[in-house]
Order: C-alpha cells, then structure tokens, then sequence
C-alpha cells in the first residue's frame, strides 16, 4: 500500500464532565495541543474522536493512516463522528456532548467514565453549514444528534433571525435550556416509544411556512432524513442551495456500518427523488 501523507490526530485532555440530562453527557476538551486547531464559520463542526483499544500501544505522532498501514487491523483505534456543541479560542476548550445508552456502543461508556487528565485525539475539524445570513427565515430539525448543532446554529443566528425549530428527545427529562435569539420558537417533541423521528416528520409536515425564503437544516436517524429530504424538496419545492440534509445516523448500524453505505444510500435517495419529480 502507498504511504499516505501524515495525519497526526490533535491530542487534547479531558478538563471536565458534565450531566447534561440522564442521557447527555459533556466532555469538555482542553489542553496545549488544541491551540493550533483552526475552526471556520460554520455551526456544524464536526470531529472524528479516536478511541484506543486497551492494551495497545501505539506510536507517536498519533497518526492513523500510519497506524492502519503498519498495525494489525483488531488493534486499529473506533472513530466516531461527533458535533463540536461550542469551540473557545480563548481558552482554548472545545464541548462534546455524547448520547449515552448505559453500556452500549463505545463513545457513550466512554464519556461517562471520562474523568479530568484522560487523553482526547480527534481529527477535524469538518463542516459544511452555517446560517444564511441572505435568508427570510430559518428552519432547524433534528433528533438528539443533531442537538449540538442546533444549539450552535441558535447562537450562530444572525440578528433579527426568524428560526422555527423541531428537536425530538427520548422524553421531557431530555430538554434542554439553549440560548436562542428572540425570534426563534423552539418546540420540543417527545418521542415516547414512537420510531425515531416520527414526530419531526409530522411536525414540519403541518408547519404553515412563512413567507419568504427558508434556510434548512435537517440531521439526524437517515430513515426520517430521507422523507423530510423529499417533503421538502418535492411538496414544498425547495432548491438543494436552501437545504442542509444529511443522516447522521440509521436504526440498525453502528457508525462503521453506516458510514460504509451512506453513499449507496445517498445515491438511492437522490434516484427516487429524481424519479418522483413531474415530467
């Protein structure tokens, strides 16, 4: 296999743990090796959290590529992609919420148990949105993955905006206080055993839009994505330029496996919408 060019991951340390809600955890994130990371404008920032297996050691510079071309694969770091809820310069820290399920996974276990001092590699950070300044208003739906940056989106709003938001949770003891502009209506849907999503879906389904051109974003469970994806591009005519959509996550698969058929799945989606389009 040709070397790939390095990619040494950042290398932060843990500098405190919140509890958010019974199923929020914050991993707040600091340390000298944060103080060259670059952040953009955008509010969904994202990084690719890197979890070591135990037992292993691995080589320095912390690099990936390296490790995966040299190392046998049952030793290769999990990544998991995960929002930046706020990043501080000044500090510099940079806030993580993870979504926790007991001992499932691997990210939620681990952030529970995080503790001050533990070490943080990531790489990052990505990201593609940011609230359009030029837009009438602003729609924002997500479930608690898309939580974090929605929250950053709401205090990234321009002045003045006018924002409709969706974000569906286990139940009430999941809501939380977010800062929000004064024109933003916030309305929290508990999923209560419903299917992922279903609540979001009937929601924007009944929402009376208001005039003017909307600005989108909509994250979360694929399977729910995909029908606000052609809701809104097909019964409500929005052009892609207005539309920040994508799946973060599917019932059913672990990241590795969602990440592994997220473009199939795409690529299936854009067909059927195509298909579906008048002649």
């Amino acid at each position: 296999m040709a070397n790939r060019p390095a990619r040494p991951a950042t290398v932060g340390v843990v500098t405190r743990v919140e509890s958010l809600t019974p199923h929020m955890v914050r991993v707040v994130v600091g340390g000298e090796g944060l103080a060259k990371l670059a952040m953009g404008e955008c509010t969904d920032h994202y990084v690719k959290v890197l979890f070591t297996q135990p037992g292993v050691t691995y080589p320095e510079p912390f690099d990936v590529n390296a490790i995966r071309e040299t190392m046998p694969q049952d030793t290769w770091p999990v990544v998991r992609t995960y929002t930046v809820r706020r990043w501080v310069p000044d500090v510099p820290e940079l806030w993580l919420d993870f979504v926790v399920h007991g001992d499932e996974g691997v990210a939620g276990p681990w952030a529970v148990r995080a503790r001050p001092g533990d070490p943080v590699r990531f790489m990052g950070p990505g990201g593609g949105y940011a609230p359009s300044p030029e837009a009438d208003w602003h729609l924002l739906v997500g479930d608690e993955s898309a939580l974090p940056a929605i929250a950053a989106a709401l205090e990234g709003m321009p002045a003045g905006a006018t924002v409709k938001a969706f974000i569906e949770v286990a139940d009430d003891q999941e809501v939380q206080k977010l800062e929000t502009p004064a024109g933003a209506e916030i309305v929290w849907l508990s999923r209560d055993g419903r299917q992922v999503g279903a609540a979001l879906v009937d929601a924007v389904r009944g929402l009376a839009f208001p005039d003017g051109e909307v600005h989108a974003f909509v994250h979360g469970e694929a399977t729910f994505v995909k029908e606000l994806r052609g809701h809104l591009r097909l019964e409500r005519g929005l052009p892609m330029r207005q539309l920040s959509i994508s799946g973060y996550w599917r019932c059913g698969l672990n990241e590795d496996g969602w990440q592994s058929s997220k473009r199939e799945w795409n690529q299936q989606v854009e067909r059927e919408q195509e298909e579906s389009q008048p002649r």
